[in-house]
């Protein structure tokens, strides 16, 4: 009876999901719209939403709770009262490797296809292992957080006394179970960011020296400068973002990890910000663009079933006209760290050939940061650098 109940709830999801919200903004309002589920029945019900949207595209005209079923079996490893009611025969076999449980899969849905769940898949970057990648998105990614220097011995001993697993993967990162709430667990939230394990791998191409004055231009919520300033805290720092919403969330974000001396702009960098940026010059620039996200569909999988391939294209150009007006203000000689959250070509091998080819820049390094090897977002990052003859007379000023 508890199974017909979860696949009433899953049935009313689906019915009322909006196309073009993601899961993670729709789902607490339909719990706060149905106040008598209890703990365990929204765990199972935002389980078995997530797990169906993870097969994208995949035996699209299959009935949607047969999808379900399907979904439930690739993406599961251990048995639950949901598949043991429904599939019992699945049920059995559900500690099989993925491989033999797709085939097992295409035995019942001949039409199953690995590369319909993801049907982007020809527009992937060229190291990206397309079977690997695409099996990925039947496994939800870790939870990852980045501990902050001098916090380690808390964080760990916090973890350790609640009976909380975590993987200590070097360089601060520590690998979590995803679902694991940290709120409670830690009121001093300021000893650890929560950030993906690919996003913190970008963080060596930084190298900053002392005294040096950085730009993060399209800085988001700051993730990548409280890097940047852990690496090298005697820097000037400016930090961006055409959302004042989001740059108020930066604000409290530095102020819990101690960066007080920084100066922030509110900038449409698809515009040219000369009004505001006419007398800077930087010895380091991070563009982490704006992208389709593609390489974090793992964490969103309703997004492939809401993305339409000509996205790409906007994209593209919209990087290529932020990236025409942050290059300028680039000194002789020094990086341009462009990074993104997507796997596609176009937005990160072919982003490099226009930063090197159009705007003269020089490569130095680059890489896909595969994600799927990691439980982990798939991201690209390069460092170019701005050719040495080149001169410019800009000043940084003094940070107030």
């Amino acid at each position: 009876m508890k199974a017909l109940n979860q696949l009433k709830t899953f049935q009313r999801l689906l019915a009322e999901y909006p196309a073009d919200v993601q899961l993670n903004k729709f789902l607490p309002g339909f719990f706060r719209q149905n106040k008598q589920m209890g703990s365990t029945d929204r765990r199972v019900a935002s389980r078995l939403i997530y797990n169906y949207f993870r097969l994208g595209r995949a035996i699209a005209d299959v009935p949607a709770e047969d999808r379900l079923m399907v979904a439930e079996f690739l993406c599961n490893t251990q048995t639950n009262s949901f598949i043991q009611h429904f599939k019992p025969e699945w049920a059995a076999c559900i500690f099989f490797g993925l491989g033999e449980k797709i085939q097992m899969v295409k035995a019942v849905y001949p039409s199953f296809n690995l590369e319909q769940v993801y049907p982007f898949h020809n527009r992937l970057s060229k190291s990206i292992d397309k079977e690997e990648f695409l099996k990925s998105f039947f496994i939800q990614p870790d939870l990852f957080i980045r501990v902050r220097k001098g916090f380690e011995q808390q964080v760990k001993a916090t973890l350790n006394k609640a009976g909380i697993t975590f993987k200590d993967e070097g360089n601060n990162c520590l690998t979590l179970t995803n679902g694991i709430k940290l709120d409670n667990l830690f009121p001093n939230q300021h000893w650890f960011e929560v950030q993906d394990y690919s996003s913190q791998q970008t963080a060596q191409y930084f190298r900053p020296q002392r005294w040096e004055n950085w730009w993060d231009a399209c800085a988001a919520s700051g993730g990548k400068t409280l890097i940047l300033h852990e690496q090298e805290p005697d820097l000037k720092l400016v930090v961006s973002d055409k959302r004042e919403s989001i740059l108020a969330n930066l604000d409290e974000r530095f102020r819990q990890a101690g960066i007080n001396k920084y100066q922030k702009k509110v900038l449409d960098l698809t515009q040219n910000p000369d009004f505001l940026m006419h007398n800077y010059a930087f010895d380091g620039i991070i563009l982490d663009a704006p992208c389709t996200g593609s390489g974090t569909w793992g964490r969103t999988p309703e997004l492939i079933s809401q993305f339409e391939d000509h996205r790409v294209e906007f994209f593209q150009r919209l990087q290529q006209s932020i990236a025409r007006n942050v290059v300028k203000y680039l000194k002789p000689g020094k990086p341009l760290i462009y990074i993104t959250c997507s796997a596609f070509k176009a937005e990160n091998e072919d982003a490099v050939d226009f930063l090197v080819n159009e705007l003269g820049l020089q490569l130095e390094q680059m890489q896909v940061l595969k994600g799927y090897e990691h439980k982990a977002d798939t991201m690209f990052v390069a460092r170019l650098l701005a050719k040495p003859e080149a001169s410019s007379t800009s000043v940084q000023p003094e940070l107030s």
